[in-house]
């Protein structure tokens, strides 16, 4: 059963939601089954000893005593409780945010015409929105539904004035605009990778008027706006300046979550600045990592992406930042993902040892790394290579090249990266093959790389030539 949606489900589970869910289960008003009760607690006895969970038979046993095996009667009684602990997840999600329960609230006793209770529930919800220091536009979404509902309870009372219709009006632009600017900056910011062109919808006629407005002074909007501006002008570098101090100014104003999302985003940008040939976009690049690993904005539940690694250990190293890179590679080995982290940080340690000119560490170091991972495999063979070529062990470097061949084919390499590898073999063959002393020919050979469109490590080809 250990594969179940429910079993995957429950071990998301902490200690403390694991007991309350229990109490959900065995609430009449949510549960009149006592099949589930019982599974439950066979699950739930299982999963806190941290054991597997037994086979079917032996849970139905335990489930339904005395009774004979049936498995379409086990497999309902699991389908229902699965049900049940989605139930719980939902329910108390909606009882952790006190604002939209007391919108809620007020909502319905508004519509069994009990205005003055209903705005109890109201004055309830403003309190919960006013101690709130996250403003995006989550946040602007639930400040209008409060004032909608306000609205219509001021509407409902006899010779009520509906005194909040122009405020109300205004935060719709604000929810709006947060919205849909966000929406288009992470379209925007993904189009190259999906290979999709997205349409802005309305947003450029929205925002025409906005720019002389005091609307641009709340930082969830202004934010996107100056980020979707250096999208679309990308020659007005302005824009992207303005994006970064607005972001470094008013961060605390944005869940981790989106922070996360946003330094995500400047990262991508500067990365179109940088192969557009704007070369001080790598150390912006690089800034952008310091800051979001300082403030721990990379992490998730405590771990840190293989990516994140990888591409913060190549920009230190292309800036020669060898000192922060040492640092980080061992700091940050024990937040990589389980069961990875003693290959990622050899292959990284031999990474900088190489940068630092201690090519007899950096070959130690890649013995251990795992080529379980493809990818890896292929940069860690790549490393071996331009090691083998710089200290002139040719014989070993021709045999590598047939291996690194070899290990292409075995693995089923597809797309770009069999294309990137396939031209890093060739073209170190041929600058084996191409004398020093022809010079003629050594130009020909750099014109072919240069003109070549997918190759593994041109620039480092095209600096032994």
């Amino acid at each position: 059963m250990e594969n179940t949606r429910l079993l995957q489900l429950l071990h998301t589970l902490t200690p403390l939601e694991r007991q309350e869910l229990k109490k959900f289960v065995e609430s009449p008003f949510f549960n009149q089954r006592k099949e589930a009760v019982r599974l439950l607690d066979v699950l739930l006895k299982r999963l806190n000893k941290g054991k597997e969970v037994s086979d079917k038979a032996t849970v139905f046993e335990a489930v339904f005593e005395g009774q004979s095996f049936d498995d379409h009667r086990l497999r309902m009684a699991v389908s229902f409780l699965y049900a049940l602990v989605r139930r719980y997840l939902t329910v108390k999600d909606f009882m952790d945010s006190p604002l939209s329960y007391s919108v809620r609230e007020s909502e319905v006793l508004r519509r069994r015409k009990l205005y003055a209770l209903s705005r109890k529930s109201l004055e309830a919800a403003q309190e919960h929105q006013a101690g709130r220091s996250i403003q995006n536009a989550d946040f602007f979404d639930e400040e209008y539904r409060f004032l909608l509902e306000k609205c219509r309870l001021d509407m409902s009372e006899p010779g009520a004035p509906p005194e909040h219709l122009q405020q109300l009006s205004d935060q719709l632009d604000r929810a709006f605009l947060s919205r849909k600017l966000w929406q288009n900056c992470v379209m925007l910011s993904h189009q190259t990778v999906a290979n999709a062109r997205f349409s802005p919808g309305i947003l450029d006629q929205a925002i025409e008027g906005i720019e002389d407005q005091s609307i641009l002074e709340t930082p969830a909007i202004a934010i996107y706006y100056h980020y979707y501006r250096a999208l679309t002008r990308p020659d007005q570098l302005a824009y992207y300046f303005n994006f970064k101090n607005l972001l470094f100014q008013h961060g605390a104003t944005f869940p981790v979550e989106e922070l996360r999302d946003l330094y995500l985003l400047a990262i991508n940008f500067c990365i179109r600045q940088y192969n557009a040939g704007n070369q001080t976009f790598l150390r912006e690049q690089f800034d952008f990592y310091q800051e979001g690993l300082e403030r721990q904005y990379f992490l998730v539940a405590g771990e840190l992406s293989v990516y994140t690694y990888m591409n913060a250990v190549t920009l230190a190293l292309v800036l020669q930042e060898l000192e922060w890179a040492g640092r980080f590679i061992q700091e940050y080995k024990p937040m990589l993902p389980a069961g990875q982290q003693e290959s990622l940080f050899s292959f990284n340690r031999a990474r900088l040892e190489y940068a630092a000119g201690q090519y007899g560490k950096a070959l130690q170091l890649l013995q251990k790394v795992d080529f379980k991972e493809v990818h890896i495999a292929l940069a860690a063979k790549t490393l071996q290579l331009k090691i083998y070529y710089t200290l002139g062990e040719l014989d070993l470097l021709d045999a590598h090249l047939q291996a690194l061949k070899a290990f292409l084919h075995r693995k089923k390499v597809m797309g770009y990266h069999k294309e990137n590898y396939t031209n890093t073999i060739r073209f170190t063959h041929k600058l084996l093959e191409t004398p020093l002393y022809n010079k003629a020919a050594r130009a020909a050979l750099r014109q072919e790389i240069e003109q070549t469109g997918a190759v593994a490590e041109k620039e480092w080809l095209l600096a032994q030539l």
